[in-house]
């Protein structure tokens, strides 16, 4: 059941496919698997579909790339349910011969949230230090935009932006828009252009598309709907507009990452909770605490990683906090577990990056597989040659019992080329290894 006003989007996404624009240059659309970026990709599905059952059918040349970013750190419910959208995307997509290809984004190690946390000791982003924004869902989707751009010349990015969502919202679109062209050009990446084609739909009637068109991959959107419904906090004024007796009120909640202390209160992950989803509390109870701690002075280095004092001395986190987050976050995980099996709040590869950030800031004195055997009772697999390590340790320290300080600084130089080898990269071990010898020669000077 479609209305007038839908049917004009959908023939104007159309036209502008196939029509408007004679290029093959690269529909990107940005997919959260929220209610807008889902009514987009609904409206461009049934589009393409016409199209291709047009009596003399439109060569459907160009690709779309559905786009999924992934921070790592996503909301559980969210991030379950776009894994199965997304698997369900690519399956129907190749069954209807439509040039649909789905692409998931994430941050490079390096970028992630857990490795500048408790790795680098990034304090928690806030409003004034909003770091995480760039490296974990801006450079992501933007290498592959790039990418793009770089085979084919030009891309345009679809998104589901729309005026009604706030005035900033309005403002913006209206700003960038050109009166009778359909795309603009990006701000910041070249040759890029964007396309709006739900800018300007109501809340009503994305929810309305929701609920009464049937989803072209074969989805429930009941799911996203009672996903909505769960997560409306109290002080949401939430939409009405309904297509049978068994639709409440759906609300307008915001998704985001689950560990977000940019935001006051995780009003979504919270009414999720009190609406039946009460597995999620450690997560609510674990972002409330990082939060709230993030500007203890004794969590905090008085100098910064480039070795300059601190404003307020409120440097990086100290070594004793960032084991102390990742033995929170750790007994978090597995507590969720026991829940949901497949539940994973961070990755093997990031538990190894951080090991090796903590070498590189001579951060010898915690073991990320320390922590994490007293918390699982077994042996992380970075950590196979634990035992031989101990060992080695365990020699190096009887050799060296008349000078207990060289032993330790050959210890430290060793433990710097193991975390080379970890993450199968040599580059900067010279530097490292000088700036150690120069710190235990300086030491020695002041003693």
């Amino acid at each position: 059941m479609r209305n007038q006003r839908i049917e004009y989007i959908i023939d104007e996404i159309l036209d502008q496919y196939a029509y408007a624009d004679e290029s093959n240059r690269p529909w990107i659309i940005g997919f959260s698997g929220g209610k807008d970026s889902t009514v987009l990709l609904m409206l461009v599905w049934i589009a393409i579909r016409k199209l291709k059952n047009l009596p003399c059918p439109f060569q459907l040349r160009r690709p779309i790339y559905v786009v999924c970013n992934d921070t790592m750190v996503e909301n559980p419910i969210i991030a379950n349910y776009v894994d199965d959208v997304l698997e369900q995307i690519e399956i129907k997509a190749r069954e209807e011969g439509l040039p649909i290809f789905v692409r998931k984004t994430t941050p490079r190690l390096e970028d992630s949230f857990w490795v500048n946390v408790i790795g680098k000791g990034y304090p928690v982003p806030n409003t004034a230090f909003r770091w995480c924004t760039e490296k974990m869902k801006i450079k992501p989707t933007a290498r592959f935009i790039t990418e793009q751009v770089d085979e084919c010349g030009e891309a345009i990015i679809l998104i589901g932006t729309r005026k009604d969502e706030s005035a900033t919202r309005a403002r913006s679109i209206k700003k960038h828009e050109i009166h009778g062209k359909r795309l603009t050009k990006h701000t910041l990446l070249a040759n890029t252009y964007v396309y709006t084609p739900i800018k300007e739909l109501l809340l009503e009637e994305v929810w309305y598309i929701i609920n009464s068109v049937p989803s072209p991959w074969g989805c429930d959107n009941k799911i996203l709907f009672n996903i909505y419904l769960d997560a409306s906090a109290d002080d949401y004024e939430c939409p009405t507009v309904v297509t049978d007796k068994s639709h409440g009120s759906c609300g307008q909640s915001r998704f985001g990452c689950w560990t977000c202390t940019v935001v006051k209160d995780d009003k979504s992950m919270r009414s999720l909770i009190k609406n039946g989803r009460e597995w999620m509390q450690p997560l609510y109870d674990f972002r409330l605490k990082l939060d709230q701690e993030r500007n203890i002075i004794d969590n905090r280095f008085p100098l910064r990683r480039d070795g300059k004092r601190a404003i307020n001395d409120m440097g990086p986190y100290t070594f004793i906090y960032r084991a102390q987050i990742l033995e929170g976050l750790l007994t978090v995980q597995y507590e969720l577990q026991q829940h949901n099996p497949k539940i994973k709040l961070i990755t093997d590869q990031e538990l190894i990056a951080i090991q090796v950030n903590w070498y590189r800031d001579f951060n010898f004195g915690h073991q990320v597989s320390e922590i994490y055997n007293k918390i699982y009772n077994s042996t992380l697999a970075m950590d196979n040659n634990n035992i031989k390590n101990r060992l080695e340790a365990d020699l190096m320290r009887e050799i060296c019992k008349e000078n207990l300080e060289e032993g330790e600084l050959i210890e430290q130089l060793l433990m710097l080329q193991k975390s080379k080898s970890l993450m199968q990269r040599r580059r900067g071990l010279k530097t490292e290894i000088e700036s150690c010898l120069e710190k235990f020669v300086n030491t020695r000077k002041k003693s």
